[in-house]
């Protein structure tokens, strides 16, 4: 699935959760890095005024569809993709890097998550090690170098996993730049996947990620925060159709 910005593509890249686990563990046995993001339609709001963003992400290696906007969009393409939230990814992520041996950093968030969210992972996967927590200050700037200090700080650990929470744009910024400091670790953007596991944020209930509803379970709980995003989202929806709609027929 592609969504088409001037003379910019931005593809999705990846059709589903295993076929990223797949490339993952590929790239973790051949000692490579990678850079997986999760594409949304915030996103989409973003890239569409956002050249740097637009850079980045063409710059990520594996992306999947973190949204079901983005699933309905590519069925309507004629180019189907299946859901794989970030959120979703990070315990398999995790029983992966277990599995072949690979050791975790996160990085994002607060102190007091990243404590608890390593607990929780240390305790409900064996043999899995967190060996770098880093929550970097407000401000923290994914192009200054700060960033490039935290990712010394991850490579100097050993971590061959990362997993990214930042939110959008900064968590894929910092992903494409570790690319290059860090060319052995794999970066996973998962949002507020960290302050799930540490039960610093709840997530929506399963019966309502079903009926995918989840972000009227977002945006109840921080509306201030969330109305003005979701606006933007559902704004740029009617022309998104078009385009898909267009990419079905060959245009």
């Amino acid at each position: 699935m592609e969504f088409r910005f001037g003379a910019e593509t931005i593809r999705v890249n990846t059709p589903d959760a295993p076929a990223a686990l797949a490339e993952a563990g590929r790239r973790f046995d051949a000692g490579e890095g990678f850079a997986l993001a999760t594409l949304n339609l915030d996103h989409l709001v973003k890239l569409r005024t956002d050249a740097a963003f637009r850079r980045v992400y063409a710059a990520q290696d594996i992306v999947v569809a973190d949204g079901n906007p983005v699933v309905w969009l590519s069925r309507l393409a004629g180019r189907p993709v299946a859901l794989a939230p970030g959120s979703d990814l990070v315990l398999p992520l995790v029983r992966l890097a277990a599995a072949k041996g690979v050791t975790v950093a996160l990085v994002g968030s607060t102190d007091a998550a990243l404590a608890g969210a390593a607990a929780r992972l240390e305790s409900d996967v064996p043999g899995l090690r967190v060996v770098a927590r880093i929550a970097p200050p407000f401000g923290f700037d994914p192009a200054g170098d700060q960033a490039a200090a935290v990712l010394a700080q991850v490579a100097a650990s050993g971590a061959r996993l990362c997993l990214l929470a930042l939110g959008a744009p900064k968590q894929e910024m910092l992903a494409a730049r570790g690319r290059d400091l860090a060319p052995a670790v794999g970066f996973a953007s998962v949002g507020a996947g960290v302050d799930f596991l540490a039960g610093h944020q709840r997530r929506a209930p399963a019966w309502v990620r079903r009926l995918a509803l989840e972000w009227v379970w977002r945006m109840g709980s921080s509306p201030r925060r969330l109305v003005p995003r979701y606006a933007r989202c559902a704004a740029i929806l009617p022309g998104q159709v078009r385009a898909a709609l267009r990419l079905r027929a060959g245009g």
